[in-house]
């Protein structure tokens, strides 16, 4: 949508400079696209006055001048006819951009002699055409800038043209009047009343219309007059600058008073030559292999059931698209009849894709003109046609009746409130859908007929919003649903996930993220694949089964690495495993994978396989990490998928908290993985959380006394677990013993006894410890010892 800022001063009163109008319409949401104005162009050049000109020694056609300026007389070449002395001109100075001739001006010679600068012709400056000689000014002083002369005298030379961007819910805004009215309801001026004055009819209409009763809902109304006597020359100047200016070229003023009110008032207009017209128009469906001459001189072969104007020869034009070029207005025309309707958008959009015409007609009326505008803008159309090419009009003839757009919504003003989050006054906002052309009735708002996108009580929001302006809206945090502090958001299951993952990540492990459903073999070697975990509709054969355990998914992607040549893994995943299909038969866990080799190759022997204790490692440090209790027991009640002796649980009594170890050979053959292979499986729920939620550390404990190590070396049995022996030692004495760790081993002892060397660290808290205090512990740690393994001390 395009118009000049004159064109829009006709409908809007106002002083708003063409800045202030351009923001206001793009937060109005009618997005200015492109402002052209011709001032801007403009702005560095000055009049001058001619004080003297002689030809030029070297040449017939040119002339040297002296013209004053505000910096004094300059000596100007030109060989413009009309440069003489004692005119008035617009001069361009060294250093000016022309626009005509897309040239920086500089200092230069011609034919030997100095030229500071040019007089421009319009052309030069692309005001018109005109190049026959420079501009000669009536009026003017030195020195003054040439747009502000321009202002005073000609504003049309420097009319910005305006384009706007029209969403497809605002048919309104597609006319000049339409974008006024927004103007106005935001208050950059009064909006100018359109009058419409009647014009009486001297004779009865020869021209009937008559509506098809197969496409009364597509045509539901159709309305004209003849205006007999007519001289179609030429429209005038002002009409045809308007066009120009928009981008439309001038026809004739017929076709040119048809363009004006399609842009001027979002009406568009039709004129037949009343004397091409034989008998009457009627509407009806275009059958199969009807073709038209359109106005664009292309044949088009009419779709069946689209809505054509016809008379007693055939098809005279497209309604709502295209008029025909064989009853077009021509400059022999005398006679027109002229047609205002209105036709259904859905319709006309249908038949204007189908035949790949884009007019401007079309483009408002698959939108959605006002039809309670249509005989409102035949006798405006009528006025123009007898005031710009005279005759004589008819009375008016129409088919069908215009659709009732009457309706009605409630306005709430709190709730536009609650949805705008702006206070705005009940007052303002009735002012506003007033400004806009909407009725008022207590709690009802009345929609205006050219409105055709306010379909409910959030639509009235909607505009009281875009008038008051979203750019005012401040950001406000939300109400808390509690005061205080707000809950956390993750629970604490959910942190103790997101600890447990970026630990794994922390010792090297890649996460992977495989699917929650497997194969049944893969399930069976798990402890699963039964039918209470079956999927009734899985996707592949692969997938048939919910996992039992993390570690299947890992194997798998495994073996897919190292078909890949990848032989040294670690992985990891997280996520959900299954006992049963029921709820509640579902943990979390996070289990890990080592395969292969623990470092890369080197020159120094670093390199070893992974092995058990690397698992038992990993899985220690998550643990430590969740919230672990530090102290906790091994036992080897394992699952079938772990090696017998090379694996163990971490519990806390029967509490499973990890399950580490070797993966049983067999299940490695099975799921094709090559050893060596360990892992581990920590199940998250089953770790104690702690009595008290807080989410800051406890203070740190530190003794001032100087802690006391002693080592003690004890004969056990070979099947004797050193975490038995370590236990026993610590519980010796809870408050007194720091830390038990195990130094060193030694097998081979008579009877096939091994030898098992601790290390107790003794922290006193509250006084320095004697040789006394040191033995009775000593004598504890030993007696505990001796109790738990059945061994001795070491002699």
């Amino acid at each position: 949508m395009k118009f000049t800022l004159s064109w829009l001063k006709e409908h809007l009163d106002t002083t708003a400079t063409i800045d202030q109008i351009a923001e206001a319409l793009t937060d109005l949401g009618l997005e200015v696209e492109e402002i052209a104005d011709p001032a801007a162009r403009l702005g560095t050049f000055t009049l001058a006055r001619i004080d003297h000109a002689e030809q030029h020694p070297d040449a017939d056609r040119l002339r040297v001048c002296r013209v004053m300026t505000d910096e004094g007389e300059k000596q100007i070449v030109c060989g413009a006819p009309n440069a003489r002395a004692g005119i008035t001109v617009v001069l361009a100075k060294p250093g000016d951009y022309v626009p005509g001739i897309d040239t920086t001006l500089g200092v230069g010679k011609i034919r030997g002699v100095e030229s500071h600068g040019m007089m421009a012709s319009e052309r030069e400056l692309e005001l018109s055409e005109e190049h026959d000689g420079i501009i000669e000014l009536p009026s003017g002083v030195v020195g003054q800038r040439f747009v502000d002369w321009l202002a005073q005298n000609a504003p049309d030379k420097i009319d910005p043209m305006i384009h706007i961007k029209i969403t497809p819910n605002r048919p309104d805004a597609l006319g000049v009047h339409g974008v006024a009215r927004d103007l106005a309801a935001r208050g950059l001026g009064t909006l100018k009343a359109v009058t419409v004055d009647a014009v009486p009819g001297a004779f009865p209409c020869p021209v009937g219309v008559t509506i098809d009763a197969g496409v009364a809902a597509k045509a539901p109304f159709f309305a004209g007059r003849v205006v007999r006597g007519v001289t179609n020359g030429p429209s005038p100047a002002w009409l045809q600058k308007r066009l120009r200016a928009i981008g439309l070229r001038p026809i004739n003023a017929l076709v040119d008073i048809t363009n004006f009110f399609t842009f001027d008032l979002n009406r568009p207009l039709h004129v037949f030559d009343a004397g091409k017209v034989a008998g009457d128009l009627i509407l009806r469906g275009a059958r199969a292999g009807e073709e038209l001459v359109a106005l664009d001189d292309k044949t088009y072969a009419l779709p069946e059931g689209a809505v054509v104007i016809c008379d007693d020869n055939g098809i005279e034009s497209i309604a709502g698209i295209m008029g025909g070029a064989a009853s077009g207005a021509s400059e022999e025309t005398r006679d027109v009849f002229i047609e205002a309707a209105y036709f259904d958008p859905i319709s006309t959009a249908a038949t204007g894709r189908a035949l790949k015409i884009n007019s401007d007609a079309r483009y408002r009326f698959e939108r959605g003109i006002d039809p309670a505008f249509t005989l409102p803008g035949l006798e405006l159309a009528t006025r123009m046609v007898l005031d710009l090419c005279g005759g004589e009009a008819s009375e008016v003839v129409s088919a069908g009746a215009l659709p009732d757009t009457s309706r009605a919504y409630r306005l709430d003003p709190a709730r536009t409130s609650r949805l705008v989050g702006m206070d705005i006054d009940e007052a303002d906002q009735r002012a506003t859908l007033e400004a806009l052309g909407f009725r008022l009735e207590g709690e009802m708002a009345h929609v205006p007929s050219w409105r055709p996108d306010v379909l409910g009580e959030a639509d009235l929001v909607e505009e009281i919003a875009r008038i008051a302006s979203l750019t005012k809206l401040q950001g406000k945090p939300l109400r808390r649903a509690q005061a205080g502090v707000p809950k956390p958001v993750l629970t604490p299951l959910q942190v103790r996930e997101k600890t447990a993952r970026r630990m794994a990540a922390a010792l090297g492990y890649n996460e992977c993220v495989t699917y929650s459903f497997i194969d049944q073999a893969s399930a069976a070697l798990f402890g699963g694949g039964d039918d209470a975990v079956r999927v009734e509709n899985p996707i592949s054969s692969e997938m048939s089964h919910l996992r039992p355990d993390l570690l299947p998914g890992l194997l798998q992607a495994a073996a897919r690495n190292q078909a890949r040549g990848f032989a040294d893994l670690a992985l990891f995943e997280l996520g959900p495993v299954f006992s049963g299909g029921e709820p509640g038969e579902q943990a979390v866990r996070i289990s890990g994978l080592l395969v292969g080799q623990t470092a890369p190759r080197d020159p120094f022997g670093s390199r070893r396989k992974v092995d058990l204790y690397d698992a038992k490692a990993d899985a220690e440090a998550i643990l430590n990490a969740i919230g672990a209790p530090a102290r906790a027991q091994i036992n080897r009640k394992l699952d079938g998928w772990w090696h017998p002796g090379r694996a163990g649980n971490i519990a806390l009594g029967p509490n499973v908290l990890a399950t580490f170890g070797e993966i049983h050979p067999k299940v490695l053959r099975q799921m094709d993985v090559k050893g060596p292979a360990v892992g581990f499986t920590i199940q998250l729920a089953a770790v104690p959380f702690p009595k008290v939620k807080s989410p800051t550390r406890p203070a740190l404990e530190l003794s001032e006394l100087q802690a006391v190590d002693r080592d003690f070396a004890f004969v056990v049995d070979a099947g004797v677990e050193a975490l038995t022996l370590v236990n026993a030692a610590a519980g010796a004495d809870k408050a007194l013993i720091a830390g038990v760790s195990v130094f060193d081993q030694f097998q081979g002892l008579e009877g096939g006894q091994k030898s098992l060397a601790i290390t107790v660290r003794l922290q006193p808290r509250d006084k320095t410890l004697t040789d006394a205090d040191i033995e009775a512990v000593s004598r504890k740690i030993v007696e505990k010892v001796e109790k738990a393994t059945g061994g001795r001390l070491r002699a």
